[in-house]
């Protein structure tokens, strides 16, 4: 009987045989992460990030600023329910290190859903495209986890040596929602959380068409034949979905088929994105220890894999897919990573997740004092990461401060060659980062 059996015929799959290679090496493995001595904003907890980029990719930068959104919740809430209650909010820096918290981009009444999750930022002829996840309705009682890919557009950038501000008015609108045949709808999903969300903006820089990206799942029957006819596997149904703009119109999109799947293998591949280099097309996502299937073991890191064409033959990068792990001694120490080009190196910034638990598990954590929940929550940027990439192998060599986001003009430090290689698979340096 076929593992698989399952998915739109021809898409890639992140295949079982592939993920039982997935292991912490030293090429993986991130250093132990410390906190920061100052928080850039106290008052909120920050966690899923992205950057606001030029049509091409490229890091935006105005009058000298550049801009990264960021989930938000109030600080004194517990960690746990953050998402109950996110909104994006925006930060302005001019070293790409020091971030000032510009506010909320939207007022919250006129968003979609009754929060917002992660999603991306188009800086396009002048005008600021936010694609975000609207995640349950306007009006509920209850909350829900119904969620379309929603847009805010509009929106106006002003910037001089003082700061910068985003403005509306803004104008929100529902750009796609699950067919039931590519994409789970929420009424057919049985597994453990139901997932349409993470719009992430690119264009295809070999042919200049449109593309939006996003995390979903695909519909698998019950009494299928899939995973063996397992019905326990064939709950972990993820896939990485795509769209296409017949227009180039950031608003005008069209359901395509995926470009990778995970039946049988992971639940989860959480805010996809691809970075385009040397011809070959980088494909990333971030997912956790506890949405792999029974049978697998894996890890909160980042994973990726490469192809020839965006919508070419996925093979894992690393031999398994794994680009970063948290160390054995930090499991939860970050999540929700980004890649991002910077000339020969890829870099990679996260936020400061769970730390100092010991042998404590996240499902321990809830069951924590109030004050020893928030005290073990970063909810900041991490250091970010250096990688080296070639072909289809990467390595971190080293990392940069927290939540450093560079422009490509904007030199880096020296590679310390004292610390690659001067590592263990628990992530421990001899130096501390």
């Amino acid at each position: 009987m076929n593992e698989r059996a399952a998915g739109v015929p021809g898409t890639p799959a992140w295949t079982r045989e592939q993920a039982e290679r997935v292991e912490r090496t030293d090429e993986v493995v991130a250093p132990i992460i410390y906190p920061r001595r100052e928080d850039d904003a106290p008052d909120v907890h920050g966690w899923d990030t992205w950057v606001l980029r030029e049509r091409d990719g490229s890091i935006a930068s105005v009058d000298g600023w550049r801009v990264i959104f960021s989930l938000t919740a109030p600080s004194d809430m517990l960690p746990g329910k953050r998402h109950d209650v996110a909104e994006i909010r925006y930060f302005y820096s001019r070293d790409g290190k020091n971030w000032i918290d510009g506010g909320p981009v939207f007022d919250r009444e006129t968003c979609l859903g009754s929060r917002q999750w992660a999603g991306s930022a188009l800086l396009d002829d002048g005008q600021v495209y936010v694609f975000y996840t609207a995640a349950g309705r306007a009006v509920e009682e209850e909350l829900s986890y119904h969620q379309r890919l929603a847009v805010g557009t509009g929106g106006s950038i002003r910037a001089d040596d003082d700061g910068l501000a985003i403005d509306g008015p803004w104008e929100h609108d529902i750009l796609l929602r699950p067919d039931g045949e590519r994409y789970e709808r929420e009424e057919q999903y049985r597994g453990m959380i139901y997932t349409f969300r993470d719009p992430w903006f690119f264009e295809d820089p070999a042919t200049g068409e449109t593309w939006l990206l996003f995390e979903a799942n695909t519909p698998v029957p019950e009494g299928s034949d899939a995973c063996g006819g397992d019905p326990e596997k064939q709950e972990f149904n993820g896939s990485i979905g795509i769209a296409r703009s017949p227009t180039g119109d950031p608003t005008d999109w069209v359901l395509e088929d995926p470009l990778l799947d995970a039946v049988c293998v992971n639940q989860e591949l959480e805010r996809p994105h691809v970075v385009p280099r040397d011809g070959r097309y980088y494909l990333f996502f971030s997912s956790h220890d506890h949405t792999f299937a029974p049978g697998l073991e894996g890890f909160d890191g980042l994973y990726g894999f490469v192809a020839d064409s965006l919508h070419g033959e996925y093979r894992p990068l690393n031999g398994s897919g794994l680009v970063v792990a948290n160390p054995a001694n930090a499991p939860y120490q970050a999540y929700s990573w980004l890649a991002f080009p910077h000339r020969d190196e890829l870099l990679v910034s996260g936020f400061f997740n769970y730390y100092d638990l010991g042998p404590l598990t996240i499902d321990d954590v809830g069951h924590l004092p109030r004050e020893e929940q928030l005290a073990k929550f970063g909810g900041t940027l991490t250091p970010t990461l250096r990688l080296t990439i070639e072909g289809d192998r990467t390595r971190i060599v080293d990392s940069l401060e927290h939540g450093h986001v560079p422009l490509e003009d904007d030199e880096l430090p020296p590679l310390d060659t004292d610390r690659v290689g001067d590592r263990t698979a628990a992530g421990r340096y001899r130096r501390r980062f």
